[in-house]
């Protein structure tokens, strides 16, 4: 949830159980400039977006919802999500996300498919430029989540889109009986990987740790495939190299944390999921941040969303590199769009 399909740069690609990817109803194109005021302005369209859009709208509002490029956010790149409340059977991670759009949409939430590049949270009303148009907001929650991280290896640049790749359910279906590798030790490459045996031949798990920092019950999960001799664990080893040709990926060099000995390993595909980095790069110089993460106050009094900018709140996995839950970004997006209508009431009442 977290993730990056098989032809750069990051988007989402539907599973075959996705929804329709584009809202419809007060679904908005905007194809040419134009500049549109709203009282809340939404950033993003994960559940923290939606969930914000859907309590500012029955705060009467009217909340204006950018989507950004990848709409719905990582869960439209996730098979079954198990953990959503009310769902005891899962619910495919497309399919969640349109509830979500339809939930927005029903209260009278504007949406609009754009892409913002530059932020001006210092103007009264705070201006936000797109590439379709510019729009004006009295409050802004900004739900921008985070992208998937890449190792940052020659090689590994090379060959994205030919054989590497950070998104399992986008593209494993590219390497069908075929040998893979997932490089990662925490929830995301677990997952990565459990998705993979049901597709590949074999997966090589690559950590450069002793140990994962998954949850309990996906390690167990894990671990069970090993011994089914699906998987092959590598611990205290990282990526040193991407190896291919022409055709793609042939295989990877990996290298011991501790002796430094090298291995090379052959096989066709490579899954990079070693974590995210927030999508806070419009907003850098003007809000207060640490690792690139926007700090909210967080406080026992209310107003727990609030950034270092009056009337700029936070949600969801732009402000969160700890829980990056759905169910946590969409309990963020509930408190910022209270807080927005609070701050609002606020300069009602001062006037």
């Amino acid at each position: 949830m977290r993730r990056r399909c098989f032809a750069p740069p990051p988007r989402f690609a539907p599973s075959p159980h996705a929804a329709p990817s584009r809202p419809s109803g007060r679904f908005l194109r905007i194809l040419h400039m134009s500049t549109k005021h709203a009282k809340v302005l939404i950033l993003g369209s994960g559940p923290a977006g939606y969930t914000a859009a859907v309590y500012a709208a029955r705060a009467n509002l009217s909340p204006l919802l950018i989507t950004g490029i990848a709409q719905g956010g990582q869960l439209m790149t996730t098979t079954d999500v198990e953990n959503w409340p009310a769902d005891p059977n899962g619910v495919q991670g497309p399919e969640l996300m349109q509830r979500f759009l339809e939930h927005a949409e029903r209260f009278n939430t504007e949406i609009v498919f754009d892409h913002i590049h530059t932020a001006k949270l210092d103007e009264k009303p705070i201006r936000l430029i797109g590439d379709s148009g510019e729009y004006t907001c009295d409050a802004l929650i900004i739900s921008t989540g985070a992208s998937a991280q890449y190792l940052g290896l020659a090689s590994e640049e090379a060959f994205m889109g030919k054989g590497v790749s950070a998104c399992a359910t986008c593209d494993g279906f590219f390497y069908r009986n075929q040998e893979v590798a997932v490089i990662g030790g925490g929830n995301t490459a677990v997952e990565e990987a459990l998705y993979l045996t049901g597709i590949a031949k074999k997966v090589t798990v690559i950590h450069r740790r002793d140990k994962f920092r998954a949850e309990p019950i996906l390690i167990d999960r894990l671990l069970d495939k090993e011994k089914e001799g699906k998987v092959e664990i590598k611990w205290n080893h990282v990526l040193d190299e991407v190896t291919g040709d022409d055709s793609g990926v042939t295989g990877v060099k990996i290298k011991h944390t501790g002796t430094g000995e090298t291995e090379q390993l052959a096989l066709q595909g490579v899954f990079v999921a070693i974590g995210h980095k927030p999508n806070t790069d419009i907003f850098q110089g003007q809000l207060e941040m640490k690792d690139g993460y926007i700090v909210t106050k967080s406080g026992l009094a209310g107003n727990a969303t609030a950034t270092s900018i009056p009337g700029v709140f936070a949600a969801g996995d732009v402000q969160d590199h700890i829980y990056r839950q759905a169910i946590t970004s969409a309990g963020t997006g509930c408190m910022a769009a209270l807080d927005a209508q609070r701050y609002l009431e606020s300069l009602h009442d001062a006037n």
